[in-house]
């Protein structure tokens, strides 16, 4: 099992950039495929990256390809998603999410563990 915890959301202008960590617990953290998602008000939640074991493959929803980026760190059992170019449509409760299964997942019923989110607000 793994716990998993979000920080860094805040508020940003439109343009702007952004950073969030994610730190899980265990000991086991190499087990765990990674991901980040978001939810926005009145939406579903949808993915956003996701990042294999080693971190050596990343993947990205078409909506932020190019414009963000996940990376992990084994050694210090955390996952990060730095976000660039922030638009308001970025705007969003991020969860951080682990998936003890292999292949590179996509949808949420796909992870088992999840953290409580972090807010992160675009303005224009």
């Amino acid at each position: 099992q793994v716990q998993l915890v979000e920080s860094g959301g805040g508020l940003v202008q439109a343009g702007g950039s952004l950073g969030l960590s994610c730190a899980a617990s265990g000991r086991t953290f190499t087990s765990y495929v990674m991901g980040w998602f978001r939810q926005a008000p009145g939406k579903e939640r949808e993915f956003v990256a996701g990042i294999a074991r080693n971190g050596y493959i990343t993947y990205y929803a078409g909506s932020v390809k190019g414009r963000f980026t996940i990376s992990r760190d084994n050694a210090k059992n955390m996952v990060y998603l730095q976000m660039n170019s922030l638009k308001p449509e970025d705007t969003a409760v991020y969860y951080c999410a682990a998936d003890q299964n292999w292949g590179a997942p996509r949808t949420d019923t796909d992870y088992d563990y999840w953290g409580q989110g972090t807010q992160v607000t675009v303005s224009s």
